[in-house]
């Protein structure tokens, strides 16, 4: 059903990243005919947990025109150039899932296959020597380098970052109103929301709605009844504990993902501290159990209390529903593996705002919408998918579990051309590029043995040149960079 009156209030339902970046984004870049109110209470709790981020988000900073020193000495952030990935294969392995790219890519072909040539001719460098972002990361190493010539994303305290977003709101004419939501109004023939009455009596009138109140949904399903599509099947973990610990060490550019026979443990670093968490499979291990691991496997003192988070991973069935829009874990979550939670909030958004129903809210616009987030979330499922069903490990009945169950077709095409010819290709809306899908499925295990014909297009004269080339190029450029550390302190040293 249509609906053709002109979109001015649009109300945000709760705070925390979701709500603050959408009121940001929102209110600096088509705002100034628009009437933003936010509502959050401060009686409800957001997931403050550490957050490890992906590099769209420094494009997002750069086009709120955020300056990112500021940013980050604000949030305590620091710099992330990948994830490094321990004893997912197997017990005893590691391997490093970067940004940027690896080697030089053809027009015909991926580096993989001039790497695979050498590699069959006696080559003795590895992969990983070809990635400018893996070396730097394994080395603490850090610098912005001219064009962008480093990929990196950050380490933030996403409590202090939407305390940072809510200023620039406010700034910016976004109105806060405290308050918890007692009742979602609803036109009765249209179905649409019409208004939220607050415990206080408040109403708050709006013509879009957008839904952040986390696993709650209190608007895109606790009042739109939208329905959920559950992937407990594919991502059995559904469960994950918190802690923060004391800093013991210098902060490194990277994540950690250490695998644990019912689920992984991250450890993500920041300028004043570690933000540790397991997530695991309740079927395979209780909290009490899952808490006493974590405590077990964590560095330094532990500040506060630990956090338990329960989620059933999918998505809601309808990303937008009437006119009502879900944004973060109101609309589905994807488990923290590869740090996606914080992109699909900006995806959201921006594909909000490409789509924004300035003139009415019609379904030619919802069903877009809907069309290209569950395209967008179901590349990033099987990517997630990927890192538990691609492994050797039969230590406990959860990996047993991992290993042997059906995934989606959609992936097991993708093993299968890896596996056949060592192809991979991006398809429309994957957020994964070639080289992410190559280095995991490769450090997962899964090498494909023949190379593309092309790559014996070259002598062999040109062939060491062009790999030596690369190789001495990145060797070069990692000892000519500051430590991580360093650079932090010189430019963007945490306000405490």
């Amino acid at each position: 059903m249509n609906n053709l009156s002109a979109v001015k209030n649009v109300v945000i339902a709760g705070g925390g990243t979701a709500g603050w970046m959408a009121a940001t984004a929102l209110a600096k870049l088509i705002g100034n005919k628009l009437n933003i109110t936010l509502v959050e209470s401060d009686e409800i709790s957001t997931i403050g947990v550490g957050e490890a981020t992906i590099p769209p988000l420094v494009t997002f900073h750069k086009m709120l025109k955020i300056n990112e020193a500021e940013f980050m000495s604000s949030v305590n952030a620091t710099f992330k150039l990948g994830i490094n990935f321990e004893n997912w294969k197997d017990t005893s392995s590691e391997y490093f899932h970067s940004f940027g790219t690896t080697g030089r890519d053809c027009w015909a072909t991926t580096f993989l296959q001039f790497y695979n040539r050498s590699k069959q001719e006696g080559y003795q460098a590895n992969y990983e020597d070809y990635c400018l972002e893996l070396q730097a990361g394994m080395n603490q190493k850090f610098a912005h380098l001219p064009d962008s010539g480093l990929k990196y994303a950050y380490h933030i305290d996403s409590t202090l970052y939407a305390r940072f977003l809510r200023t620039i709101s406010e700034q910016h004419g976004v109105t806060r109103i405290e308050g918890t939501i007692d009742k979602v109004n609803i036109d009765e023939e249209s179905g649409f929301i019409t208004s939220l009455r607050l415990t206080s009596g408040h109403i708050i009138e709006g013509d879009l709605f957008i839904d952040c109140t986390g696993f709650r949904g209190v608007l895109i399903e606790q009042a739109l009844h939208t329905g959920y599509e559950d992937w407990s099947h594919w991502l059995p973990c559904d469960r994950a504990v918190a802690v923060q610990t004391e800093s013991i060490e210098d902060p490194k550019p990277y994540t950690r993902c250490i695998a644990h026979e019912s689920g992984w443990q991250w450890r993500i670093p920041l300028q004043h501290r570690t933000g540790n968490g397991l997530v695991y499979c309740s079927k395979y291990l209780n909290d009490e159990d899952a808490e006493q691991l974590l405590r077990n496997n964590v560095e330094g003192k532990i500040l506060k209390k630990p956090l338990f988070i329960k989620f059933s991973p999918g998505q809601r069935r309808k990303h937008w529903n009437k006119n009502c829009v879900a944004l973060g874990l109101s609309s589905g979550f994807i488990e923290p593996l590869e740090s996606t939670s914080i992109h699909l909030i900006q995806r959201g958004i921006i594909r909000l705002m490409q789509m924004f129903p300035k003139t009415g809210i019609t379904d030619s616009v919802i069903n877009e919408y809907n069309f290209q987030a569950k395209e967008e979330v179901q590349y990033i499922r099987d990517f997630i998918i990927l890192h538990y069903h691609l492994t050797n490990r039969n230590d406990s009945n959860f990996w047993r579990y991992c290993s042997k169950m059906e995934v989606p077709s959609s992936l097991t095409h993708r093993l299968e051309l890896f596996k056949d010819h060592g192809y991979v290709f991006k398809a429309p809306w994957d957020l994964f590029a070639e080289n992410s899908w190559i280095q995991v499925m490769q450090g997962q295990g899964l090498s494909p043995q023949m190379h593309h014909p092309i790559a014996d297009m070259m002598s062999d004269k040109e062939q060491d040149m062009f790999m030596n080339g690369i190789k001495n190029s990145i060797s070069q450029t990692v000892q000519s960079l500051p430590t991580h550390k360093q650079y932090l302190d010189q430019y963007c040293k945490s306000k405490g």
